[in-house]
Formats: structure tokens, C-alpha cells, sequence
């Protein structure tokens, strides 16, 4: 995905560079490194530098720390798609004798398993993976700080044993597992466990004073999943693109939906964060984004991907902390980059060879006396949507093999629709999950659960 100069406007260009700049110095970091990318590409890269007249490039490894997270879960969605699991099922089914074993595929991925954060023992991060050699290690006498599917609760361990867990079903290590599937498919080259060079150190800024700590490079071990990968703005570049729009070769464009649904949200309209299967959500009036921050000692980064602008953004830094966050500095380039170039709407085409009879069903339907209209979109897709506020939430419903449609969205998602018809063969009404739709209010009377008062309308 070369960077090509003329794809974002120059003014563009230097608010993406001032932004990156800012987040530099203001955040006290010795490098920084960002890319955005547009439609599948990168559209920009930027670096700064403590250093006069250079700056790293978009090929410099650093650590993403838990950016890996969101690798991990898609090795493991790969395996729900292949049938090897579900994503209900206890990890002790498939990994058993660790302490999480109650636990479920889904409340690991989605980090409400209840399970301890870190590990017990010195801190896993800046310690040699060999102090935890085995499962067992990896969680301490009272695992659970929650009952599971309760809350959510950040749990480290919970992705190192995600890892264990597609090693147990591939009968391979899960780095090899990584590299075959993932980072050879979507050509992330200069992904990798350990550093290879180039690649930045890892740094702490003194508080209180222009000076620098060296972080040690450690090699977690059985936590690697959780944390380990070292990568670069090119790759995790290419990386944000696979999440936007899928590869069949590697997941689904369906599947990466699922992912970045929340996991047991408020109601609807409620949330502005939360946590899908192993993509962490965030929500405002432009959107949803979502993506992975990361944290190692001596490095940060950020990862936001925006799919209805198609937009992706990576920040990568190598200092342990500081007032600059380059998740927070990720999210800033993807609103600039938004607002100074909205994507246009795709064009308005007609459907070709519209299904006659799915194009006999659209137009007014009534729960009882609630009005609804029906639309027909491509792919056969039928959408439902309240007539009061024709721009409102709304379901859409993918037509299955049977000739039914299951909702993909809103109130409705999951729930099967089906046309019933008379003996005749017309269409008598619809069924969306036991509610019946009918074309006129509270009509006909034998559709209507409950009947209908004889007398009518008076």
C-alpha cells in the first residue's frame, strides 16, 4: 500500500502532521510514527523524532502490546468458522485443567469472564516469560474477581490462554499458527514475536524531568498472546484495512461484524464504549470505531478503524507513558481526516432484476396500528423500517436458504421473518418472531393474535 502524496488534501496532510507533532512533544516521547488509511491503503504516513532531522519510518518496529489481542481473536473466530468450536462453549471443553475452565470462548473474547486482570507473580510484562512455564501459572489460587458474564473486567491472562487454546486445536505453537494464517495471507511482513531490526527502543520518561529510562525487551512467554507483537505503521496499516473490510482468504467481512458488535451492551443508544470479541468499541455522534489500544513497558499505540468512512488510523510511541495517548491521538487523526474529507455517498443505482416477489412486499405494513414500511435493497434484503421516522432505527433481514430472512440489526437481530400466505397462494401477512405484520391496522381479523373486535373501526 504505497503512500501516495496527492491522495489527501495538502491542508489535510499538515493537520494530520500538526496533530502527530503535538502529540510528540506535548506527550515527552522520544518517536512517533502514524499512518492513515483510506479505502484499503495508506493515504498518509507521519513521524517525529527527539532527534534533529530524522524520524523513524513507516517500517521501524515497535511494540503494539495489546494490538495483539485483536489478532489472537481473530485466530480464534477462524476456528468458530471452520466448526471447531462455538463460541459457548467452555474453554474446558477443548483446553481443560486450567482454572478458567467454566469460562466460555465468548466471555474471554469479550473480557467478561470474570477472570483476574494480571497475573500472579511479578509483574508479566517486564519479567521473562520463563518464571511462567505453564497454564498454571498464568492464574493464582482465586482466578475470578467476578462471576462470569456478569461485568466486564480486562483480563490479560484470558487472551494467553485464548492462545493456548488455538495451539490445543492447531497442534502448533501459536506464533506458527499466527505467521501461517494471518501474517503471511495479508503480507505483514515486519509483524513479528520478537524484534527484528529496525526497530525502536523502548523508553521511560521521567516525570518530572527531560530524562530517559531504557525498558528491558522482554519475552513473555505463555502471555504472547495477550501482548507480545512487535509491528510497524505499514503493517498494522494493512492491518486496520483487513479489519474495515475482511479477506476471505483469513475472516469474513460477516465475521469481523460480529467482532465488533458489543458483547452483552446497555440498551441501544445508551453506550459511547464497550467491547466486542476482542475489539474494544467506542461510539459518538460520528460513529462506531473500533480497534485496540496497546501498552508495553517503554512503548504505546493505537489502533481506530471507522468503517463507514473506510478510514483506519494507527499511532505508534516508545515511551511507557505520558500526557499524550496515542489511542486518544489515533481517534484525533481519523476525525481530522473525516472532517476535512468526508467520504461522499455511494451513488443511487437501481437493482438489477429486482425479485418480483420480494418487490411485491415492500411498501406499508401495521402491528396492530403501528405503521411500518418495507423496503427491498440489494442482495434480496429486506428492511423494515417505522414510518414516523423513516431515517430511524430500523432491522434488516438477510434471506435464508429456507426462503426465510433473519434479522441482522436493531430490535429484531436474530429474529426469523417469514411471509405467510392464504390458500390461494397470496400473502396473508407476516410473522417477525410471533409479531404479525398485516397490510391494513388490526387487519384481517384471523391474523391478528387475539382477534379482532367484530364491530370494527368506530
Amino acid at each position: 500500500m504505497p503512500d501516495r502524496p496527492d491522495d489527501l488534501l495538502p491542508a489535510t496532510r499538515r493537520a494530520l502532521l500538526h496533530r502527530l507533532a503535538t502529540a510528540q512533544a506535548e506527550g515527552r516521547t522520544p518517536s512517533a510514527v502514524a499512518a492513515v488509511v483510506r479505502d484499503g491503503r495508506t493515504v498518509w504516513t507521519g513521524a517525529r523524532s527527539m532527534i534533529d532531522d530524522h524520524a523513524p519510518t513507516p517500517d521501524v518496529q515497535y511494540r503494539i502490546g495489546s494490538i495483539t489481542k485483536t489478532f489472537t481473536a481473530v485466530l480464534v473466530l477462524r476456528l468458530r468458522d471452520e466448526g471447531r468450536l462455538d463460541l459457548a462453549d467452555p474453554l474446558e471443553r477443548h483446553l481443560p485443567g486450567t482454572a478458567a475452565g467454566p469460562a466460555t470462548v465468548a466471555q474471554l473474547l469479550s473480557h467478561t469472564s470474570g477472570l483476574a486482570a494480571e497475573t500472579p507473580g511479578p509483574w508479566w510484562e517486564r519479567t521473562d516469560g520463563a518464571l511462567r512455564p505453564g497454564l498454571a501459572d498464568l492464574l493464582g489460587a482465586e482466578p475470578r474477581r467476578h462471576p462470569a458474564g456478569r461485568a466486564y473486567h480486562y483480563s490479560n491472562p484470558g487472551f494467553a490462554l485464548l492462545g493456548a487454546l488455538v495451539e490445543r486445536l492447531r497442534g502448533e505453537p501459536w506464533g506458527e499458527v499466527l505467521r501461517a494464517e494471518l501474517i503471511e495471507p495479508l503480507g505483514l511482513t515486519r509483524t513479528t514475536l520478537l524484534p527484528q531490526a529496525p526497530h525502536a527502543g523502548g523508553f521511560a520518561v521521567h516525570p518530572w524531568a527531560d530524562v530517559l529510562l531504557p525498558e528491558p525487551l522482554t519475552d513473555t512467554g505463555l502471555m504472547a498472546p495477550a501482548g507480545q507483537l512487535w509491528s510497524t505503521a505499514a503493517d498494522l496499516a494493512r492491518w486496520a484495512a483487513f479489519l474495515a473490510d475482511g479477506d476471505d482468504r483469513v475472516l469474513t467481512s460477516a465475521t469481523l461484524a460480529e467482532m465488533r458488535r458489543p458483547a452483552g451492551p446497555p440498551e441501544e443508544g445508551t453506550w459511547s464504549a464497550g467491547y466486542g470479541l476482542g475489539l474494544a468499541l467506542w461510539r459518538d455522534a460520528g460513529g462506531l470505531r473500533y480497534g485496540h489500544a496497546g501498552t508495553m513497558p517503554g512503548f504505546r499505540a493505537g489502533l481506530w478503524v471507522d468503517a463507514d468512512e473506510r478510514l483506519g488510523a494507527v499511532v505508534l510511541a516508545n515511551a511507557t507513558s505520558g500526557p499524550q495517548d496515542p489511542a486518544e491521538v489515533a481517534a484525533d487523526l481519523l476525525r481530522i481526516t473525516a472532517e476535512h474529507e468526508p467520504r461522499p455517498p455511494a451513488p443511487w443505482r437501481p437493482l438489477v432484476e429486482p425479485d418480483q416477489d420480494l418487490l411485491a412486499l415492500t411498501g406499508p405494513w401495521y402491528w396492530g396500528a403501528e405503521a411500518f414500511t418495507l423496503h427491498l435493497r440489494a442482495g434480496r434484503v429486506l428492511e423494515l423500517l417505522p414510518a414516523a421516522a423513516p431515517a430511524g432505527p430500523g432491522t434488516r433481514f438477510r434471506p435464508g436458504p429456507d426462503g426465510g430472512f433473519t434479522g441482522e440489526d436493531g430490535y429484531h437481530a436474530g429474529e426469523p421473518l417469514r411471509v405467510v400466505r392464504a390458500a390461494d397462494g397470496s400473502v396473508h401477512h407476516l410473522d417477525l418472531g410471533s409479531f404479525v405484520l398485516t397490510r391494513a391496522p388490526y387487519g384481517p381479523a384471523d391474523a391478528v393474535p387475539g382477534g379482532v373486535d367484530p364491530a370494527g373501526w368506530r
